[in-house]
């Protein structure tokens, strides 16, 4: 009963936010729900200073949230097979190497940029972290968000080509990214240094594990849908693909997020054309885009209500406000080099660098990862930090992409200009 009373606040708390939001505020949705959500704990937390014992049930209940244990287990799943059927297959096979290296040498380079980086920034303010806690911190804060990326460019006029780029990474990046934090989390609690083929080892059979089970799982599904005509079936089967699918990769220890992302690939573009009436399309399209759009009104309110749980220490917030820079130059330079080594190849716009930087978001898996952190790799101070970051991304580069865009490519947004 607990859990459905937490679940029904959060969606009352996600319909007014959004009410709000649309009527007054006037923010891309996701944006404004988190913006809102934050002010509302702020609210809570300063009654709560003042005495007002009134709202300490709904401060316990808030502080309830288990977002790793929602996101990781439970929504991700259908958020990245949602997202991932707005890509079309064509122009992902287009940009494959660049999304290749953006989403492996590009996740880590800017691990162990970060890691380095806040290796220095908390020493010099006298907390002495090991450096592969800093690893851990940079392990997941290096993928780019597909849930804050997808649900914020969508909305915008952006060229297909740049969305494939920044769509397909952050979709595959985000498997990578968690393979690598679950990889050092593992070698941290075992007490002994970072082993460089249990890290390999590791990522090889989640992530090549990963894939194989999804494009097995899509192709099952496929033929499954081409076999009948029936949206109420056919909507049910995807959406078991998703439930089922996802459980069980956790079950065989391979990366459920790259499953979703590669079957939510094949039914978005083979099961929509060779497998699907034009009514069956129709009606999934509108089922999986309300199910993406409700997942993300309660994510991101749960993103801001998180703010009720950070240990909000002077030097806590001081070392986040430093490391959001340090992101920001890491992610530049994990951008910078795949683009480098592909340009003798292809050719790119001189602004590709700069809007992929930018454009690169940070969201609600960071802070589910951090959440995930046991206390003894200083869970409070990566949390906090994570925090940071995520707010300045969502908030910030959220906000001003599309300007930094225009400003760039023209009002028009050319696309022969990104």
């Amino acid at each position: 009963m607990e859990a459905f009373n937490l679940f029904a606040v959060l969606t009352a708390l996600a319909a007014l936010f959004g009410w709000l939001n649309h009527k007054y505020i006037k923010l891309p949705t996701t944006i404004g729900l988190m913006v809102i959500s934050m002010v509302f704990s702020i609210a809570l937390l300063v009654l709560g200073r003042l005495g007002a014992g009134v709202v300490d049930p709904l401060v316990v209940l808030i502080s309830s949230v288990e977002l790793d244990e929602a996101l990781l287990h439970g929504m991700l799943g259908a958020l990245l097979f949602a997202g991932a059927q707005h890509v079309e297959l064509n122009d992902l096979a287009e940009q494959k190497w660049i999304i290749l290296l953006l989403a492996t040498t590009g996740v880590l380079i800017s691990a162990t940029t970060v890691a380095a980086g806040t290796f220095y920034i908390f020493g010099s303010l006298g907390m002495q972290v090991p450096f592969v806690t800093c690893l851990l911190f940079g392990s997941l804060i290096a993928p780019t968000d597909p849930i804050a990326v997808g649900s914020i460019l969508r909305k915008l006029r952006v060229p297909s080509s740049l969305l494939t780029k920044i769509t397909g990474e952050s979709l595959f990046n985000d498997g990578i990214g968690v393979v690598l934090f679950l990889a050092v989390l593992g070698v941290a609690s075992g007490g002994h240094g970072v082993g460089v083929a249990e890290v390999a080892e590791l990522l090889v059979v989640e992530v090549g594990g990963g894939i194989l089970y999804g494009a097995g799982l899509g192709w099952v599904v496929f033929r499954m849908l081409k076999s009948i005509d029936n949206y109420q079936v056919e909507i049910l089967l995807t959406l078991a693909l998703v439930t089922a699918g996802y459980a069980f990769a956790a079950f065989i220890h391979v990366s459920g997020p790259l499953a979703m992302v590669v079957s939510g690939l094949m039914i978005g573009n083979q099961g929509r054309t060779f497998a699907m009436s034009d009514l069956t399309r129709e009606r999934l399209d509108a089922f999986w885009e309300l199910v993406d759009e409700f997942l993300n009104a309660l994510l991101f309110v749960m993103i801001g209500v998180e703010l009720l749980i950070l240990t909000l220490e002077g030097s806590y917030i001081l070392a986040g406000l430093l490391t959001i820079p340090l992101v920001l130059g890491a992610r530049f330079i994990s951008v910078a080099v795949p683009i480098v080594l592909r340009r003798p190849v292809r050719e790119f716009s001189p602004h590709v660098i700069k809007i992929l930087t930018w454009a690169g978001l940070r969201g609600g898996i960071s802070v589910a990862l951090a959440l995930s952190l046991p206390a003894e790799q200083s869970r409070d101070l990566l949390l906090t930090v994570t925090y940071a970051v995520v707010s300045f991304s969502i908030i910030v580069q959220g906000l001003t992409v599309e300007r930094l865009l225009r400003s760039l490519a023209g009002p028009e947004l050319d696309p022969d200009a990104i």
